[in-house]
């Protein structure tokens, strides 16, 4: 700790500057924000919306699946449409056609090339003009645009209700009729989904050709193009990062790190005796397995929606099953699988470290394992019933579906995870605590894991920071707080730390060397990390420091990953350094697999839609799917199969393991992986950046391009990679089978065995 000191005050400073810095950002966007208008009227008086139908309508919105269907500024699922995007057209579309009446008595497309261009020009001035008054907090529009919201009213009305002439495109957004059955949640809905498109379209005040969302959607009808900003921080951004690449480069070629030490004879963990609570975790990992066999189906299920909407190979299935259900359980139980694998792992290493068991530890585990399964069974359960039986938002918000990708469960649920990470990190505590208060070369690397699982316990309150009326942009700025910061950064610091120290014990990794590296990678992370948050932020209603500063710091975020392929190497020496490590082969080429799909995922492919000018034409497209699927299973699912296994090698009798179900799991897994990324995800993703850049984010999120031949292929040939991934889950839940059985066999074979003779 001593030799580290200095490195862990640089970690301190860099925290406390990029919180306030991240906290500041949150004031600017929270005084900034489109606001929600108390009226929106004509002149004569006619209201059309207040501000309570805008903030009921986005409760009903996400009671109706939300974020699960289709997307709000570029944010949630990619079959249906991106609503504000949808709106805007549509829109802009109606306004044009009564312009054209009014002007000239004859339909837009009828008109010469002059006069259809003086239409279009009344248009953008219409629909880009900022009509708010502060002071009255009233929006005035002109009578035939209130006529054309009006219009695009009826269709959003009738969409999310049962009109019969619009089955065949709720059929292509995979939605069921009635999603929201009351007529007042559906002219709720209109009107968020009006104020979405308003902001998107409508000139902050004092300012020209800059919306609220900073011209995001690309809609040419409006004028909605990229800004100057966008472009030109995206340049910076790029610059950035290869300098910062090779400055990193050139530090770890200048500072040669500490050559690994000579490995032990044989296994150091070979003959420790796992504690009552470390044998308690076992259970956790067959939960983990399930959950992961429950996701990919649900995700084999909602990949297929996207060709036949509401049918799976002929059966109703949405009946029972709706895409926005199936969707909700294939997001949230990634999290929760990987969240339960690392869980457990630091409940089963706090005692090796230690050496100690604490009292009622085992008991602890237990009772935490029961809340868990309570809190992922209740949540899933309710939120399912929620949105088939239609409870409205009240229901949906407190202990349904509250609608917000990746962090959809209901309020209740929340809380009481909330509290159960607490408890989590106070079991984990007073195991590590005689390990922490005992000076050792490994207490840095013991401290970090444990400061990782307080900020991992602590960042989960940021679920509980937004309410049901809390501004859109608001809510965005604290759900990116945790899906970005709690997921993608202490969770992986957490991890990070746990390899170090496996590494550590099995003398493979010198615990000086540890300790300096570990501080030095959160560092590098952090740096970049915290205020990366923002490039998610870019266009929800933000002020334009979001994409100066978040552009920037998001491009650091790559910088790391530079020298990633030189640890996996460093690994895949190490599981060569002695005949014995070979019993940690396939955990550690899990932590193997990390490095490349750190490399691949999260830095190709992140870099690919993180910066502002690449964004504006991709948010909500398939490429940022291929990111989100080749960064979440690719790096953070290996790394929880990793560590389960690593887990259950020291919870298992040596001779009851084998490793002939791991190599095919292993493969599978991974080359399953690639395929769905590079065989459907990134091209359908190419294919929707193309029409976005053509025509506009409306048409490559139109049932036209969705449904179009090229992308329903795209879709189909994610089926053999489909494949290949769901074999190396059968192979992995076989090697958990194995597990049980061959140990309950063995146990049967002992009973059964005849007592020898006493010797004469």
């Amino acid at each position: 700790m001593h030799a580290t000191r200095k490195l862990w005050t640089w970690l301190a400073v860099i925290c406390v500057l990029s919180f306030a810095a991240l906290g500041w950002v949150g004031r600017e966007i929270y005084l900034e924000a489109p606001p929600i208008p108390q009226q929106v009227r004509t002149a004569s008086g006619d209201v059309l919306y207040s501000k309570d139908h805008v903030q009921l309508g986005q409760q009903a919105w996400l009671s109706a699946g939300g974020q699960q269907l289709g997307t709000v500024w570029g944010h949630g699922s990619y079959l249906a449409p991106d609503w504000s995007a949808d709106w805007l057209h549509r829109e802009a579309l109606a306004l044009q056609a009564l312009l054209s009446q009014r002007d000239h008595n004859a339909a837009y497309a009828a008109l010469g090339a002059g006069q259809k261009a003086g239409i279009d020009v009344l248009v953008k001035t219409e629909m880009r003009a900022n009509s708010y008054d502060a002071a009255t907090g009233t929006v005035l529009l002109s009578p035939l645009r209130a006529e054309a919201v009006r219009q695009t009213a009826r269709h959003f009305d009738d969409l999310f209700g049962n009109a019969s002439e619009l089955d065949a495109l709720r059929e292509q957004y995979a939605m069921t009729p009635n999603a929201l059955p009351k007529a007042e949640d559906r002219k709720a809905l209109t009107s968020f989904f009006f104020w979405t498109a308003w902001a998107a379209a409508t000139d902050r005040p004092g300012e020209s050709g800059l919306s609220y969302t900073s011209n995001w959607p690309h809609e040419p009808l409006v004028d909605n193009t990229p800004t100057a900003g966008a472009g030109m921080w995206s340049i910076a951004s790029v610059i950035l990062m290869v300098a910062g690449i090779a400055g990193m480069i050139f530090f770890h070629a200048m500072h040669k790190e500490e050559g690994d030490p000579p490995p032990p004879i044989n296994d150091p963990l070979f003959n420790m005796k796992p504690t009552a609570s470390m044998k308690a975790t076992f259970k956790y990992f067959y939960v983990v397995v399930g959950l992961i066999a429950a996701q990919v189906g649900m995700g084999i299920i909602t990949a297929h929606y996207a060709v036949e909407g509401t049918s799976f190979f002929g059966f109703p299935l949405a009946e029972i099953l709706p895409f926005t259900v199936s969707r909700t359980i294939h997001t949230q139980f990634a999290v929760l699988w990987i969240a339960t694998a690392w869980l457990a792992t630091g409940l089963y290493i706090a005692p090796a470290i230690s050496g100690k068991e604490p009292k009622y530890q085992a008991l602890g585990v237990n009772v935490l394992f029961y809340a868990l399964l309570f809190i992922v069974v209740g949540s899933t359960l309710f939120g399912w019933l929620g949105i088939l039986q239609k409870q409205g938002s009240d229901f949906a918000f407190w202990i349904g579906n509250q609608g917000l990708e990746y962090t959809s469960m209901g309020r209740v649920w929340q809380i009481l995870l909330f509290i159960g990470l607490l408890f989590w990190v106070t079991l984990l505590g007073r195991g590590l605590w005689p390990a922490l208060k005992t000076p050792s070369e490994s207490r840095g690397v013991i401290a970090m894991v444990f400061l990782a699982a307080v900020c991992i316990g602590g960042f989960y309150a940021t679920s509980l920071a937004w309410g049901k009326t809390t501004h859109y942009s608001m809510v965005e700025y604290w759900r990116w707080w945790l899906v970005h910061l709690w997921v993608e950064g202490f969770f992986e610091v957490f991890a990070t730390a746990v390899i170090a120290l496996l590494f550590t014990r099995l003398g493979l990794l010198r615990a000086s060397s540890a300790n300096a590296a570990i501080v030095i990678e959160t560092i590098v992370f952090l740096f970049g990390g915290i205020l990366g948050t923002l490039h998610h932020l870019y266009f929800t209603g933000t002020p334009t420091s979001v994409i100066a500063i978040g552009s920037m710091f998001s491009a650091l975020e790559v910088v790391p990953l530079a020298i990633i392929g030189v640890e996996a190497f460093r690994n895949y020496e190490r599981s060569k350094a002695a005949p014995w490590v070979q019993a940690y082969k396939w955990p550690i080429m899990c932590f193997i697999a990390v490095g490349f799909w750190n490399v691949v995922g999260a830095g190709l492919l992140g870099f690919t839609v993180n910066t502002p000018i690449a964004l504006y034409y991709m948010q909500g497209m398939n490429m940022t799917a291929a990111h989100g699927h080749a960064a979440l299973f690719g790096v953070y699912g290996m790394l929880g199969i990793g560590l389960l296994l690593f887990c259950l090698r020291g919870l298992t009798d040596r001779l009851a393991w084998s490793d002939s179900a791991l190599r095919p799991m292993f493969w599978s897994l991974n080359i399953g992986l690639a395929m769905m990324v590079f065989l459907s995800l990134v091209p359908a993703g190419l294919y929707q950046a193309w029409a976005s850049i053509t025509k506009g984010v409306w048409y490559a999120r139109s049932a036209e391009v969705v449904h179009s031949p090229i992308m329903e292929t795209l879709v189909w040939l994610r089926v053999p990679g489909d494949i290949v991934f769901s074999v190396g889950v059968g192979f992995l839940i076989l090697f958990m089978w194995r597990l049980v059985f061959q140990k309950r066999a063995e146990r049967r074979l002992l009973a059964l065995a005849p007592v020898p003779a006493p010797a004469k």
